[in-house]
């Protein structure tokens, strides 16, 4: 018996640490895509209507902003429970959103803000503010 409750708790151990990543295609198809669509979930665990923003890949992970910072009302509506839905790109996904707040990352979310949507200078400027820097979310698949 003592050995088949550690086989569970292996099994248990090994599931909560397991990363869920997204494939190829998936950063491929979103961090292409020009728009992403997002919606949190509410307190009650019901989906909120989609909104429409900006996404960008570094490296293997997707990140958004919100271009008028934490105090949007989208954003605001993920920090009820950091979880939520995405498409873009053709993909649908569950998504758990976590907060980046690490300086040399945000350079390099700066950096693909610049490079992908270059033709919108005024848009670039505003997404890679301070503001919105502090509003920038990883996209994790849930």
């Amino acid at each position: 018996m003592s050995a088949m409750k550690n086989i569970r708790l292996a099994l248990v151990s090994n599931k909560e640490t397991q990363s869920i990543t997204w494939t190829r295609a998936e950063l491929d198809r979103i961090g292409n895509a020009e728009e992403l669509q997002i919606a949190s979930l509410r307190g009650d665990g019901t989906q909120r209507n989609f909104v429409t923003i900006w996404v960008v890949r570094v490296g293997d992970e997707l990140y958004i902003r919100s271009v008028n910072g934490r105090t949007s009302a989208w954003f605001r509506g993920v920090e009820t429970r950091h979880e939520g839905h995405i498409q873009a790109g053709g993909v649908q996904k569950d998504v758990n959103f976590v907060e980046e707040t690490n300086p040399d990352i945000n350079e390099q979310i700066d950096g693909a803000y610049r490079t992908k949507y270059n033709y919108y200078p005024s848009g670039v400027d505003h997404i890679n503010s301070a503001a919105a820097r502090a509003a920038t979310l990883k996209l994790v698949p849930g």
